[in-house]
């Protein structure tokens, strides 16, 4: 997708301000584990700590970890053993509150870009990633915000590119993670929809 330049977009959610959270804790004591000590061959290509992304900016450090919930340490195994020798690509993990904040400043459209709220959610509680499996065509790249980007969506997406998202969400379900329809990529796990505390996990 073409990137967005803050500076041209002037709307509400401009006014948005990061909400401010506890002083910065180490990723254990939030009940954050690296990807890498459940799923060691596991590829990460954070995204968002480069440019290639949709807001066109870095927003994590250059050597962010992916960082996911204790809770889908188990699922995260599971889905990456009923996968190989095929290997799991993580594309985001957890998301501090102030880079949702200029995500969604970037495209304030709830359908694409979750509106910040006043508790931690999702991918800002850790409990939500975004995967893709290597070498595999899914039709669309990810951050894709179009209709063919939807997790079951036929039009314009060949039988082979949706017998691979079958087989990613087979594989994420049998650990235990659901498919979020809008995104192919995006997947939940336990408790991702409950509000909680926000975190203040340093990435790096």
């Amino acid at each position: 997708m073409r990137p967005i330049a803050f500076g041209l977009l002037v709307t509400a959610a401009a006014v948005l301000a990061p909400t401010p959270a506890a002083s910065a804790v180490p990723a254990a004591d939030a009940g954050l584990v690296d990807i890498h000590t459940v799923v060691p061959d596991a590829i990460v290509d954070l995204r968002y700590a480069t440019t290639d992304n949709f807001v066109g900016q870095q927003l994590y450090p250059a050597d962010a970890h992916c960082l996911v919930h204790e809770s889908m340490a188990a699922g995260l195994a599971a889905a990456a053993a009923a996968l190989r020798p095929d290997r799991l690509v993580f594309w985001d993990c957890y998301r501090p509150h102030e880079v949702q904040v200029r995500m969604f400043q970037a495209v304030p459209d709830p359908n694409w870009v979750a509106r910040p709220g006043t508790s931690a959610r999702s991918h800002e509680a850790g409990r939500s990633v975004d995967v893709t499996i290597a070498g595999v065509d899914m039709g669309t790249g990810f951050d894709d915000f179009t209709p063919r980007a939807k997790a079951y969506a036929t039009d314009g997406v060949s039988p082979t590119e949706q017998a691979n998202r079958a087989r990613l969400r087979q594989a994420m379900q049998s650990g235990g993670l659901s498919v979020y329809s809008g995104e192919w990529w995006h997947f939940d796990g336990p408790g991702a929809a409950e509000p909680r505390p926000f975190l203040d996990v340093p990435l790096d």
